[in-house]
C-alpha cells in the first residue's frame, strides 16, 4: 500500500480532490501543519499505477508529488547524504569565486554543462579551477560571508533529523573551505569535498588530492551506511546535478532537488516547488 504526498506553496482544494480521484485515494490529510514553510497533504491509499496521470497533473499545477510506502517513517531513517552547491546552499561556490576573478560567465557555462551531464565532471572541475589561478584566498571568505545562503527549508530538515538521531554526510564536488564551515555551523556529522591548493595566499589553480566525483559520492554514501549498520532504505540522498545520480541511486530515497532535467528524469523522487523541509513530509 502506498501514500501520495503533494506539496507546494499553495494547493487548491479542488486540485487535491482531483488528485485523490486520479490516485484512487479515499483520505486526504494535512501533513505537519505549521511546521513546514509550505502546504503538504497525504492522500491514501494511492495506486502507483496512477503515477503517469498524477505526474502530468502536478507538472501543470506546479506541485511536488511523491508515491511512498504507506509506512515510511522518519524513525526508520539513519542517514541523510547531501550535495552542497545548489542543494544544501543556493549558490554554486565556484561560479561566485569566479565572479570575483571577473570570469563568472565562462566558469558558470562550464558548470551548467557539467551539471547537465554534458561534460565529464573531473575534467570540467580541473578546467574551472585552473581559471582561478592567482586569485587571493580572501575571495573564498567573501563568497562565504556575502553570497552563501542555505536552501529554504534546510535548517528545518537538519534540525528535525538531528533531533531524531539521524546522521548527516555533506559530500561535495566543491571545496572544503565551505564544507568545513557548514559542518560547524549546522552540526553535520561528516563533510567531504575537494581541497584547493593555496600558496602564499593565492589560489594556484590546482586541487590537492583526488577529486570528489560522482563515483566517490556513491562510495562514501555506501561506506558511511555500512559503518552505521543501515540498509539502503534507511538512507536519504539529496542532489541536483548529473554527478549526484550514482549517489541518489544508492539511497533508498534519492531526491532530485531543484535539479537539472536529466537528474529529475532519473531520480526516484524530485522537489521543485518546495524547500528541503519537504523531505519531512515524506515520513509523516
Amino acid at each position: 500500500m502506498h501514500k501520495l504526498v503533494i506539496q507546494a506553496p499553495e494547493i487548491a482544494t479542488q486540485n487535491l480532490k482531483r488528485l485523490a480521484q486520479l490516485a484512487g485515494a479515499t483520505d486526504i490529510a494535512a501533513v505537519r501543519p505549521g511546521e513546514l514553510a509550505h502546504q503538504a497533504f497525504k492522500l491514501t491509499p494511492a495506486d502507483p499505477a496512477s503515477r503517469g496521470a498524477v505526474a502530468a497533473f502536478c507538472a501543470e499545477a506546479g506541485y511536488d508529488h511523491a508515491f511512498l510506502p504507506h509506512d515510511a517513517r522518519l524513525a526508520d531513517i539513519g542517514l541523510i547524504v547531501m550535495d552542497m552547491d545548489s542543494t544544501l546552499i543556493t549558490i554554486e561556490c565556484i561560479d561566485e569565486i569566479a565572479d570575483l576573478q571577473g570570469i563568472k560567465p565562462q566558469v558558470a557555462a562550464i558548470t551548467e554543462r557539467s551539471m547537465r551531464g554534458e561534460l565529464d565532471f573531473r575534467q570540467s572541475l580541473t578546467e574551472r579551477v585552473a581559471l582561478l589561478a592567482g586569485l587571493d584566498e580572501s575571495a573564498l571568505g567573501r563568497v562565504y560571508d556575502e553570497r552563501l545562503a542555505l536552501m529554504p527549508g534546510a535548517e528545518t530538515l537538519l534540525r528535525t533529523a538531528q533531533a531524531a538521531g539521524i546522521r548527516t554526510l555533506l559530500i561535495s564536488g566543491g571545496f572544503t573551505f565551505f564544507t568545513d564551515r557548514l559542518e560547524k555551523r549546522l552540526g553535520l556529522t561528516r563533510t567531504i569535498a575537494n581541497r584547493l591548493e593555496i600558496v602564499d595566499g593565492k589560489l594556484t589553480g590546482r586541487i590537492l588530492g583526488d577529486i570528489v566525483d560522482a563515483q566517490r559520492k556513491a562510495d562514501e554514501l555506501a561506506k558511511m551506511r555500512e559503518e552505521l549498520g543501515l540498509r539502503p532504505e534507511q538512507v536519504i540522498a539529496l542532489g541536483d546535478g548529473a554527478n549526484d545520480l550514482p549517489m541518489l541511486a544508492a539511497a533508498g530515497y534519492g531526491i532530485a532537488c531543484h535539479a537539472k532535467p536529466l537528474v529529475k528524469a532519473q531520480a526516484p523522487y524530485a522537489l521543485d516547488a518546495s524547500g528541503l523541509d519537504a523531505v519531512l513530509a515524506y515520513f509523516d
